[in-house]
């Protein structure tokens, strides 16, 4: 467990590793499919056979046609154009064959990936996710499972075989003819490789300065669209249209410098191809010339350069796409990797608590930063089956005790104070965090929905609930005769982080989310707040009564909410400055007899 003074920031630099870590890092993905590799491996060393025996096929044909002084006559080969089509189709066949066994591995291996990468960002620390950019993030994950599908394609699809090709092309031009044509080309391949390797290179940074680019765009095109309310309410969707749009053009730049340097590598291409064709058949029609070579050797030398060159023609590409796919699958391995700033202690126990367990924080220092204290040495307990509330102004530490009940940030270990929270006497940091959340319920001051139907956001307190219990606790939270109300009912789709519903709506949805969970501690944070008094009393009732024998924590800036509660505690500066019942902190005549006399003043007005 790490100090919260250093977390784990979301886009913080990374140093590219190298290409061979990141596919050392994806084979074992891969691997799982061992099967299916090997068979694809196999189709493909047979389809390029069958594709080399093509050109051979081609010279006995020729060769065969080519009349002599002693078999004046022609007969149609009808055997070897019947092999010849046999591997004509055998080529395709194989490729299929190859890219349907190898399918499965490849959308695995991408799913497997991306599913990590999701269960690890719901993972890592609130502070990563306060910090992150969502569609910077978003857009890294996405390029990155499409960076699997391209790199695998590419790599097996279009280089290996190529490799296998070349190998066969040089050894067959080696054998049956002599070595210069071996020579011219090899040397060919090796001056071809050579430039495409070293410009894609130099071109890589273009590539990369287009993806920042891309991804800055997205960012604040989702964050703008996020924030839609705001840019109306301020009138600035002209100021967000420039931002965006220097972006943009940003972008533009960026792809238009990529398009020239791709134009420069592909005419390069074709002057080396250009020279080598020209290299070989010069040497291939002397050797007809000269009676040492037939037309047959012609035709085949010059389809082996055809079939040999069309693929390399899109070397290029394809080194750039491989390249650009290995940076890809980086940065989403990056964010797989990233350290997680709260994790369980290992062979951590679930935490066994009684249905109405205590709570206890005892001498807690705390702080987002190191020179900003929050909390200093605050001590409090939760009885079993009561309720506690606590009460201040902004900023004194209210809310940062319901994120350290949750464990979204841990109390610092090993300082002088030695402070800790407890669940029945179980320090809350050496227990799961899965088994910790199930037993608190919350409903946070800001209400954020799933864009789905308010149905799906009730039972998301409780995920396998049936409908008639959906409807108990939206009738516990006073919204059942709203929900009803309305065309779709329980249907109804509430937007964009529930912005199709108001304030209040959004409230009690969550509060049925919490009442639906029945979990055996609650917390409260500023539960109420943003309901008229009517429906304030109703549902402060109600949850009155769903408290009843529950461990509650009361988090409220309004006092009225919390009269009720067994003991009310007054933060300032992240400590305790008074406590009791509220009967007793009028009497003491102090803070908290300030706020009342103050708030019942404004409620008066």
């Amino acid at each position: 467990m790490r100090h919260p003074a250093t977390p784990d920031l979301p886009h913080d630099p990374q140093a590219p590793r190298g290409d061979w870590t990141t596919l050392q890092r994806l084979l074992p993905y891969l691997w799982h499919y061992k099967w299916r590799v090997l068979a694809a491996l196999v189709f493909m060393v047979t389809a390029k056979l069958a594709n080399v025996g093509v050109p051979l096929l081609l010279k006995h044909l020729i060769d065969a046609m080519t009349p002599t002084p002693s078999q004046p006559l022609l007969v149609v080969p009808v055997a070897l154009l019947l092999v010849y089509g046999v591997l004509r189709l055998s080529v395709s066949a194989f490729t299929e064959l190859r890219e349907l066994v190898f399918a499965k591995a490849t959308q695995g291996a991408a799913r497997q990936i991306a599913l990590e990468t999701f269960q690890h960002l719901h993972s890592l620390s609130l502070r990563f996710h306060l910090e992150r950019q969502t569609g910077g993030m978003t857009r890294d994950i996405e390029r990155g499972v499409r960076g699997i599908e391209s790199l695998i394609s590419y790599a097996l699809y279009s280089i290996v075989p190529t490799l296998i090709e070349v190998v066969l092309v040089l050894s067959i031009l080696g054998w049956t003819f002599d070595m210069w044509f071996a020579l011219i080309t090899l040397a060919a391949l090796a001056i071809y490789i050579f430039f495409t390797v070293y410009v894609t290179e130099w071109r890589t940074q273009f590539r990369r300065q287009a993806n920042e680019f891309d991804s800055a765009a997205h960012t604040k095109a989702v964050d703008s669209l996020l924030n839609y309310e705001t840019v109306k309410y301020f009138n600035n969707e002209g100021f967000e249209a420039q931002r965006y749009d220097r972006s943009l053009d940003q972008l533009r730049r960026a792809r238009l410098k990529a398009q020239t340097s791709l134009s420069l590598l592909n005419t390069g291409q074709q002057l080396i191809i250009a020279m080598a064709l020209i290299a070989m058949l010069w040497r291939a029609t002397q050797g007809v010339v000269e009676g040492r070579m037939t037309l047959g050797d012609l035709v085949m030398v010059n389809a082996f350069m055809i079939q040999l060159y069309i693929p390399l023609n899109f070397l290029g590409v394809i080194y750039r796409e491989i390249k650009q796919s290995l940076t890809d699958l980086d940065r989403m391995f990056h964010l797989l990797e990233k350290e997680r700033e709260i994790d369980d202690i290992s062979g951590a126990p679930d935490l066994v608590c009684s249905a109405s367990p205590t709570v206890r924080f005892e001498n807690v220092h705390f702080a987002y930063e190191a020179d900003r204290p929050i909390l200093q040495g605050l001590s409090l307990e939760i009885p079993a089956g009561k309720t506690v509330a606590v009460v201040g102004s902004s900023g004194a530490g209210k809310s940062t005790l319901a994120r350290l009940m949750y464990r979204f940030y841990d109390v610092p270990a090993g300082v002088a104070t030695n402070g800790r929270i407890t669940i029945d006497g179980q320090d809350i940091r050496h227990i799961t965090q899965s088994s910790l959340r199930r037993a608190i319920g919350i409903v946070p001051q800001d209400t954020v929905l799933f864009n789905d139907t308010v149905a799906y956001n009730i039972a998301y307190g409780r995920p396998g609930a049936t409908q008639t219990e959906i409807e108990a606790a939206a009738q516990q939270a006073r919204i059942h005769d709203f929900i009803a109300s309305t065309p779709k009912g329980y249907q109804t789709m509430v937007g964009e982080r529930g912005l199709k519903l108001s304030g209040g709506e959004k409230q009690r949805v969550a509060i049925a989310r919490t009442l639906l969970k029945d979990p055996p501690i609650l917390i409260f944070d500023e539960a109420t707040s943003a309901l008229d008094s009517a429906n304030e009393r109703a549902i402060q009732a109600e949850l009155q009564s769903v408290a009843h024998n529950k461990t509650t924590l009361v988090i409220a800036h309004r006092l009225s909410t919390v009269v009720e509660a067994h003991e009310i505690l007054v933060l300032s500066a992240g400590q305790v400055l008074e406590r009791g019942t509220h009967a007793q902190l009028l009497n003491l005549q102090g803070h908290y007899a300030q706020m009342w006399a103050m708030q019942q003043s404004t409620a008066a007005e």
